[in-house]
């Protein structure tokens, strides 16, 4: 595990990418997102590979980006896709990849933050809460069980949230 490294995991729109861009910034990371990855080298929208080739091809192109970033040894943030760590060998790419820390956030704020998003395909169709609620009933226990630091982002500034991940962090190595 490249111990400098974090991974953040977590629910579309729990502010993976908001946060871990912030943190690459201020803290002197380099900022991945994998989705971001995929789109570039596929040359075309996740919206878009999803349509033509469907869901689990996508989940394969998850599959090489998290063996690919496992053999990375800078320091680096990654902001994961809300489905990459369903698959149980993703989940041993992201630990070798860095300290693995799930940004839990309510169903509540994330239907706030969700609603009339266009771009995420499993949202596709209305009734954005009821989606959601499934969604996480299949991956609250997948996100935990992948976790090394689960922070609650409720209310909390990136600072006071960057804050208790270094807490974590320093636990975890007494």
């Amino acid at each position: 595990m490249n111990k400098d490294s974090l991974v953040l995991i977590g629910f579309m729109g729990c502010g993976k990418t908001t946060f871990g861009n912030w943190l690459a910034k201020e803290h002197g990371y380099t900022f991945v997102d994998t989705d971001q990855l995929i789109e570039e080298q596929q040359n075309r929208t996740i919206n878009d590979i999803f349509a033509a080739e469907g869901e689990e091809y996508f989940r394969d192109l998850e599959t090489g980006m998290a063996e690919s970033l496992s053999l990375r040894s800078d320091k680096i943030v990654v902001s994961v896709g809300g489905g990459l760590p369903v698959r149980p060998v993703n989940r041993a790419f992201l630990r070798q990849t860095g300290r693995v820390v799930y940004l839990k956030t309510g169903i509540d704020e994330l239907e706030r933050r969700l609603k009339g998003d266009t771009k995420r395909p499993l949202l596709a169709g209305g009734n954005v809460r009821e989606k959601i609620e499934n969604l996480m009933e299949q991956r609250e226990d997948i996100y935990t069980d992948a976790a090394d630091i689960i922070v609650d982002t409720s209310g909390r500034s990136f600072q006071q949230i960057y804050n208790e991940i270094l807490r974590f962090i320093k636990a975890l190595e007494v």
